[in-house]
């Protein structure tokens, strides 16, 4: 009898925190039956195993945001068959992404002693921006169900079935009150792909869009419904996140600053609009 191969899967990261790797390293229960149907052939969070590849599954954790970053994924692309994105940073760019609207050397300068000796790339980018991307597990961290249900999915052979609905229907489901209409608070749940369980509205707090928008999100309307009795630098805030850099969120941004704010200040916040 042959046995059969299992998939050889590596995780590596770029420009991040490390949570969403550790999202993983969490499944306390399924640990065991993950490692008996997986090859983890690349982990450095996990295991001192080393592999250049090829690799069946890649999760790539992290934003492009030095040229060495901008090589390897190029080079990690070539060698994978799937690869998949988790995480704000891998899919939007995440936190490091607030520097996209600012002078790059400016801020380099004043955080580093020796900012000469520091590669940085000017923005901090989505994988998707340089390679082709096969899948993304979006949040900050990663749902750790959405990626029991990717790893399971890839492991039979079937599509991953994936939410792709609004942190709005989750509240709904669950019974809570809408903050939003209810409260008056800034939330950006309706334009948010659900995956938190809708944690902050449980709290009477406004989500603040970690999982990014829906495929769907109509941030438009929102920000402009929004902006009826907020400021147009507080709407801006607000798409502004961790994951303010994916379009639909940088659209919203620039309607806030170009359309609602007068002109004199519009040519002020001019370099956070492209």
């Amino acid at each position: 009898m042959v046995a059969t191969r299992l998939p050889r899967v590596g995780v590596v990261k770029l420009a991040s925190c490390d949570g969403c790797q550790l999202t993983l390293l969490d499944l306390e229960d399924e640990l065991i039956a993950i490692g008996q149907r997986f090859d983890l052939v690349e982990f450095p969070e996990a295991t001192s195993r080393r592999s250049m590849g090829p690799y069946d599954v890649l999760l790539v954790e992290g934003s492009v945001s030095t040229p060495e970053q901008a090589e390897q994924i190029v080079d990690l692309r070539a060698r994978t068959k799937l690869l998949v994105t988790i995480g704000a940073c891998a899919t939007a760019g995440g936190i490091q992404a607030l520097r996209n609207w600012s002078d790059e050397p400016e801020w380099r300068a004043s955080v580093y002693p020796r900012p000469e000796e520091i590669e940085s790339l000017a923005t901090s980018t989505p994988v998707a921006e340089h390679v082709t991307v096969d899948a993304e597990l979006r949040g900050c961290p990663i749902d750790p169900h959405q990626l029991l249900e990717l790893l399971t999915a890839l492991r039979v052979g079937r599509r991953p079935q994936l939410p792709d609905e609004a942190v709005c229907a989750e509240c709904k489901r669950l019974g809570r009150i809408c903050v939003l209409v209810a409260g008056g608070t800034a939330c950006l749940g309706p334009v948010t792909q659900v995956g938190c369980g809708a944690l902050c509205p449980a709290y009477l707090r406004g989500c603040y869009a970690c999982f990014g928008p829906r495929d769907a999100a109509n941030t438009i309307s929102l920000a402009g419904w929004l902006g009826q009795d907020r400021t147009a630098v507080e709407v801006d805030r607000l798409f502004a996140g961790f994951t303010g850099y994916a379009p639909a969120f940088r659209e919203a941004s620039r309607r806030a600053v170009e359309v609602m704010q007068p002109p004199a200040r519009r040519r002020r916040s001019k370099g956070k609009t492209t």
